[in-house]
């Protein structure tokens, strides 16, 4: 008995797992090499994580799941190259018309509008391909074997929600822009602290949006109780699996600029820096596409804990509980 491979359709023996032409490996076995299957509760440590040990914890954990789905760079790619398409669609706008020379801080109605549209143009695009990647994430920590078309039309199917929070979230980034250009320093302090809190309070919008299909405001304020409900104001996940991505890309940029510097010299050739400067970027973009797929991965892993009080099975011993920092109360 012979059975088609569900990645290139070729023929393989019925009772084997691995593609003998592709390598591609069974949905069930990649699914539990990848943290998928049943969900559990975490695994009590004994002594609490530090940051950098639980980033790394939850950023070796999500590098797992991303090598076996590795379509999921696919999405913040397109949305990087989106927004830039974006950004100079737009900048293309004001320099034809005329609104790019204005010394004038922005106060007519078509500039106003024009930065509407950008924000919204913008977020919608960002929003889109993070809903995306983490319905396929949300796919395979069920046990699911999620493909980019399947992120894709999953996504869709959320299309009338992404819109909305799109237009919510751009009303909200005007109306701050709008008061910071209208107030001194000590006011667009207050500004920027509105602004960070706003970012912590919707910090689980996308999966909300994904996984409960609520409208811009109920899905705000859904994030917004997880938030507090979990773990209190604090976030750190975040910041500890972008420490990782970080302190990893120096490790492999620095050595790499250096050799090209030196390498360029010794030859005193521009082709040979032109090379390895190139090559340096290659390394920037991939981690930071590394690095926002791993945020988004990571951030699945958390609304699930969140929401239902267990983890991915391969999450379970990660510290994924002390991710959020908690304000300890005042006796």
């Amino acid at each position: 008995m012979m059975k088609k491979c569900p990645n290139c359709t070729s023929l393989m023996p019925l009772d084997t797992a691995r593609c003998l032409r592709c390598g591609f490996d069974s949905p069930a076995k990649m699914s539990a090499a990848a943290g998928g299957g049943a969900l559990v509760a975490p695994a009590p440590a004994a002594v609490k994580k530090g940051r950098f040990a639980t980033g790394w914890a939850l950023a070796r954990e999500s590098l797992r799941v991303l090598r076996a789905d590795k379509q999921l760079l696919l999405f913040p790619l397109l949305s990087g190259i989106a927004s830039i398409l974006v950004i100079a669609s737009f900048a293309g706008v004001l320099w034809a018309s005329g609104l790019a020379d204005e010394k004038q801080p922005m106060s007519d109605l078509t500039a106003w509008a024009l930065v509407f549209v950008f924000y919204f143009v913008n977020y919608f695009v960002i929003v889109f391909f993070n809903a995306a990647l983490v319905g396929c994430a949300m796919k395979r920590f069920r046990g699911g074997a999620p493909s980019f078309a399947s992120g894709l039309r999953k996504a869709r199917r959320r299309l009338g929600k992404i819109v909305a929070w799109a237009l919510f979230a751009a009303s909200v980034g005007v109306i701050l822009r709008f008061i910071a250009e209208r107030v001194g320093f000590v006011g667009r302090m207050v500004i920027a602290l509105l602004g960070a809190a706003w970012t912590v309070a919707t910090y689980f919008v996308v999966p909300v949006v994904v996984m409960e299909k609520l409208g811009p405001l109920d899905a705000a304020r859904r994030s917004a109780s997880i938030v507090k409900k979990a773990w209190g104001e604090s976030l750190v996940s975040h910041a500890g699996v972008g420490l990782v991505t970080f302190v990893m890309s120096v490790l492999l940029i620095v050595p790499l600029a250096i050799a090209a510097i030196m390498l360029a010299d010794q030859t005193q050739s521009i082709a040979v820096l032109i090379a390895g400067l190139g090559a340096v970027l290659v390394v920037i973009v991939l981690a930071a596409l590394i690095g926002s797929a791993l945020n988004s991965i990571t951030l699945c892993a958390l609304y699930l804990y969140a929401t239902e009080g267990k983890v991915p099975q391969a999450f379970a011993n990660t510290g994924l509980q002390y991710a959020f920092a908690t304000k300890q109360k005042k006796k």
